[in-house]
């Protein structure tokens, strides 16, 4: 087992590892829309997206992995009447490639954000 962590990424705000790599698997944990300075996204729900993505590929890639190997995704989103705009962002990420996955809708989420995302990735070469 092999703990992941980038400074492209922001660093964990508590007791867990941004990703952990494990049997040609990529575990990467939630991300949320902060900035890998600290600073937050707070704008709206599609340019929360993207930030949480972005730094979910900076995992992925630090774990020698990609977008493109992703398996399976969960989507927290705090409001689903928001998820229309979510789901744009998430699509203009991911392309073509579809990955597994399910979407939650949560009461709220750490620091009053609107989405978090965590996936499982297959390792490039594994």
């Amino acid at each position: 087992m092999r703990t992941i962590f980038t400074e492209k990424a922001p660093s964990p705000a508590g007791h867990y590892s941004q990703a952990v790599v494990h049997g040609g698997l990529v575990f990467v944990s939630g991300m949320l829309p902060a900035r890998p300075d600290g600073t937050r996204e707070t704008a709206s729900a599609a340019a929360q997206t993207a930030q949480a993505l972005a730094n979910l590929e900076a995992a992925l890639r630090a774990a020698g992995a990609a977008p493109e190997t992703v398996l399976k995704t969960t989507v927290y989103v705090a409001d689903i009447s928001l998820w229309d705009e979510v789901n744009a962002a998430y699509a203009a990420f991911f392309k073509e490639h579809r990955p597994a996955r399910s979407v939650v809708p949560v009461k709220e989420l750490h620091f009053g954000f609107l989405v978090e995302i965590e996936a499982v990735a297959a390792v490039l070469g594994e």
